[in-house]
């Protein structure tokens, strides 16, 4: 019984370690996104997930400064729009598992740069209002089966773009702002 018992704490014991680290990593980025001057709130008293908004922040936040958003665990909602971002910059939110909603409205995202957006599983609202996303950049987005509203006007997107990514996204409410 005791060769069972001590293998188990073990893993109990290696699982809090990691889970404490993983809590004083998301404390630095969290303190490091705030001193760009970005808002980094709770959702709700009940909801722990993460919503950081750049309104606040300056337009000349750079790429490397947005490197902290990759050490979120629960980032649920970013808002980066009007920044003077371009594609590089959504390499460190490639991995957030847990976004949901992204604001992109009014930077200098391409084509190229939604090919980090990819991986986003569980986004479920996208605003490129004002960029330079064309067709080629919503084939990026065709895997993402959760997204439910996309905002598109002023942009490089065609008819066919948009009937394309609708037949890949059923249901996906598309405003072009027409």
């Amino acid at each position: 019984m005791r060769t069972i018992i001590l293998p188990v704490a073990l893993v109990a014991a290696a699982f809090a370690q990691a889970q404490a680290q993983d809590a004083e990593a998301e404390k630095k980025a969290i303190a490091k996104i705030r001193e760009s001057g970005a808002l980094v709130l709770e959702i709700a008293q009940n909801d722990n997930r993460l919503d950081v908004s750049y309104i606040t922040a300056s337009a000349k936040i750079t790429a490397e400064q947005l490197a902290p958003l990759k050490e979120l665990t629960r980032l649920a909602k970013l808002n980066l729009g009007k920044l003077e971002i371009g594609d590089d910059a959504l390499a460190h939110i490639a991995g957030q598992k847990t976004l949901v909603r992204l604001h992109l409205e009014k930077t200098k995202v391409t084509d190229k740069g939604l090919e980090h957006l990819k991986a986003l599983e569980n986004l479920e609202y996208l605003n490129l209002y004002g960029t330079e996303v064309g067709d080629a950049g919503l084939a990026h987005l065709e895997g993402l089966k959760k997204l439910k509203n996309i905002y598109l006007w002023q942009t490089k997107v065609t008819d066919e773009g948009v009937k394309k990514l609708q037949a890949a996204i059923p249901g996906l409410k598309i405003d072009r702002g027409t």
